[in-house]
């Protein structure tokens, strides 16, 4: 791992860390209160795509989080720079994370696929003992 990439992932911890305490500072309870799954920052450190657990809200009061999250970014930035000290802080656009949701979907498939081999198989036969 290079230099680069060691101060990369330093900053997206910080900012996973940062991002959510800024975020508590707001009045609005439908940001307020949302979750940093992920931070990832650009090769140079100018750019942050904040990743964020969408579970607690609709698909319409996602849209409106986004919308108000777009508003008060230069506000988050600011605070994350104030709380670290930094000169400049990467500029964030926010995203909500569906790979939880993926995930789980996979596993009930996975489960499905092993209920229809296990309900295939004939009863008497016993199954591979490797």
């Amino acid at each position: 791992m290079t230099q680069e990439e060691i101060k990369r992932h330093r900053v997206e911890s910080v900012l996973r860390e940062i991002i959510p305490e800024a975020l508590g500072t707001l009045d609005d309870s439908r940001i307020n209160s949302l979750l940093v799954t992920d931070v990832v920052c650009s090769k140079g450190r100018s750019d942050a795509k904040v990743y964020l657990e969408p579970s607690i809200l609709s698909e319409k009061e996602q849209d409106e989080a986004l919308r108000q999250l777009r508003k008060v970014a230069g506000y988050i930035q600011n605070q994350c720079k104030q709380m670290e000290g930094w000169f400049k802080a990467p500029r964030m656009t926010f995203e909500f994370d569906h790979q939880l949701e993926k995930i789980s979907r996979m596993e009930e498939l996975f489960k499905e696929v092993e209920k229809t081999i296990h309900s295939d198989r004939d009863p008497e036969e016993k199954p591979d003992e490797s």
